[in-house]
């Protein structure tokens, strides 16, 4: 191994191809990046981080388990994304508000009730006024109070700034959230069915596709393959490699 190709950082391992660090620093460069306080003047880059660079599925591949399970139809992604936002949106302005006065033996158990407030309040929701989308999101909507995108923003970014910057955050990871899943819905819905609706409302009908679909795309290893194939299509365009 020539010292061209050794890690600048901890000068052990072999450099991550087109950059100067290994893959264990790189990984943990992106890690701090992503639990690092906002800047000043921040918003507009807080809010691009979340969807792009730090893209919570793309990217660091967190929420992965209602990603793939529920994600068989554009129906289901919808609704699941607007219940993360909710709770997003929620969590990290209220604790970005008490964050000074949380003592940090009771930080988590804290973050933990306050997810969990939110969570109760979507489900609820759901549960009288799209009671269909309820049923078909099943345990997956109580289960957004240990998502990890969740109480890994509120612990790594809302307990450090203020409600602003969290307002920010919480927007551009549930886009980034939002994002990824519908796409991933996207083709397992097409490929799976041949046919694409919304809420009852039929979008596209792919013929020949409709009389012989590939119902191994709705099937949890399409979604395995989905993601697969996603995350190689990122990782060639560079998205994947932070740049």
């Amino acid at each position: 191994m020539t010292d061209d190709k050794v890690c600048t950082v901890c000068g052990d391992a072999e450099c991550k191809e087109g950059h100067q660090v290994c893959h264990t620093c790189f990984s943990m460069a992106q890690a701090e990046d992503f639990a690092a306080p906002a800047k000043d003047g921040g918003f507009m880059e807080t809010f691009r981080k979340g969807i792009t660079t730090t893209n919570p599925v793309f990217i660091l591949l967190l929420g992965l388990c209602p990603t793939l399970a529920v994600s068989t139809s554009l129906d289901n992604a919808f609704g699941m994304s607007a219940a993360v936002m909710f709770v997003l949106l929620g969590s990290n302005i209220i604790v970005s508000m008490i964050r000074k006065w949380v003592p940090d033996i009771v930080r988590i158990p804290t973050f933990i009730v306050i997810i969990a407030t939110f969570v109760t309040i979507i489900h609820l929701s759901m549960q009288a006024f799209v009671p269909p989308l309820s049923k078909s999101l099943g345990i997956y909507v109580p289960l957004i109070v240990v998502n990890c995108i969740i109480l890994g923003r509120a612990e790594a970014f809302a307990s450090k700034n203020g409600p602003l910057q969290s307002l920010s955050d919480a927007f551009g990871i549930g886009i980034g959230f939002a994002g990824a899943i519908v796409l991933i819905s996207f083709f397992r819905q097409l490929l799976g069915t041949g046919i694409l609706e919304l809420f009852g409302t039929k979008l596209v009908e792919v013929p020949g596709l409709v009389d012989h679909p590939m119902n191994i795309f709705v099937l949890p290893m399409g979604a395995f393959m989905v993601l697969g194939l996603a995350l190689a299509a990122f990782r060639y365009m560079g998205v994947m490699e932070n740049e």
